[in-house]
């Protein structure tokens, strides 16, 4: 875990520990690159303004270069980084929806995903609708297509913004609260966390599995 401290996101977020603003501004940009497929991951720009919040809590652990040192708000950092967060997401979707399949045949954006990663999206969002977008959130290499994918297959726009939303809305704020309040500590278990998410949708998926064969089923003896 101490190796995201390390990383070059990270790093540049600290330079700015006690300029606000600037970290703010880095969350939107963070999250805009990391949506179009540059290598910004998200979950690192999460940890790092998590961090800066707590640095910002504590003088006493961190003491500020000077008196009254503006510091990164934790309440602010939760609403601008799912803003972030959630607009990056929709902005994905939007050019999917806007320019289809066209948009695969652009320079830059065949060298961030392949027509067949693509197709394989296409097929999960046909089949499972709903969970598939839900999913999408969740999962970080599947993050991009899938956003991408729902746009072009003309998903519902206010069922995307309602299902991302809410996804968005239970991991980013919670990541920020919880580094701002532990410090990284809270690291440890957060990948424990990760798990029992892949747990529960890896159920969630079981059973919907089983009663869409189920229905299948009653339909054939019908």
């Amino acid at each position: 875990m101490d190796s995201i401290f390390n990383h070059e996101v990270f790093q540049w977020f600290s330079q700015f520990a006690y300029q606000p603003n600037m970290v703010y501004l880095g969350i939107v940009f963070m999250m805009v690159a990391s949506a179009v497929g540059f290598p910004m991951p998200e979950e690192v720009t999460l940890v790092s303004v998590g961090f800066l919040a707590f640095m910002g809590s504590r003088p006493d652990l961190f003491p500020p270069p000077f008196p009254g040192a503006p510091v990164v708000n934790v309440h602010e950092a939760a609403i601008i980084s799912f803003l972030a967060v959630f607009g990056s997401d929709f902005l994905i979707y939007g050019i999917g929806r806007k320019w289809g399949r066209k948009i695969l045949y652009h320079p830059r954006m065949r060298k961030l995903i392949s027509e067949a990663s693509i197709q394989r999206v296409e097929d999960w969002t046909k089949k499972y609708g709903n969970f598939a977008v839900f999913v999408f959130r969740f999962t970080p290499g599947v993050r991009f297509p899938g956003h991408l994918a729902s746009g072009m297959l003309k998903f519902s726009a206010w069922k995307f913004a309602l299902i991302d939303g809410l996804a968005a809305l239970v991991s980013v704020p919670t990541q920020i609260y919880l580094l701002a309040h532990y410090g990284k500590e809270i690291l440890v278990y957060f990948s424990k966390f990760k798990m029992v998410v892949a747990a529960v949708i890896a159920i969630w998926l079981i059973i919907f599995l089983v009663r869409k064969f189920q229905n299948r089923n009653k339909g054939q003896m019908a």
